[in-house]
């Protein structure tokens, strides 16, 4: 019978904890989009348009297209890239192409959630960024 040595046996626990770590998470929720996301903000109720280059120029440049959803006293425009450092793209496109005014309070209604850009007319009351978080899929 063959005896497993000290190395081994700690290789042993460390493959297996790094197995366990990559189950973690929701797989189906690493890569959001425009189809997934869609249907949730309007069983919410928000009226949600989906037509990238008629939303402006820079959710026309999302590689994974983007979405206005709206709602009564506020909107949220999330444009959607196909790898979450493209994201980074569509922020500095929103910061060169924003007013003047609203340059020094963009980090106030814009973040970004993996390969999502999420921009708002106003900052969101917790509650309403949490059901728009809640339905990135």
């Amino acid at each position: 019978m063959a005896t497993v040595g000290p190395m081994s046996a700690r290789s042993i626990v460390l493959l297996g904890l790094v197995a366990a770590l990559a189950g973690c998470g929701n797989p189906v929720h690493s890569h959001y989009s425009v189809k997934e996301t869609a249907p949730c903000l309007r069983k919410l109720g928000y009226r949600v348009e989906t037509n990238a280059s008629e939303l402006g120029p820079v959710e026309a440049s999302a590689t994974d297209g983007a979405l206005l959803a709206k709602e009564r006293g506020n909107a949220v425009t999330i444009t959607f890239s196909e790898k979450a450092s493209e994201a980074k793209n569509i922020e500095a496109g929103y910061r060169h192409f924003a007013p003047k005014k609203l340059r020094p309070h963009l980090d106030d209604v814009m973040s970004a959630q993996k390969n999502a850009v999420l921009l708002w007319t106003i900052t969101p009351p917790k509650d309403e960024l949490d059901r728009v978080l809640g339905c990135l899929r």
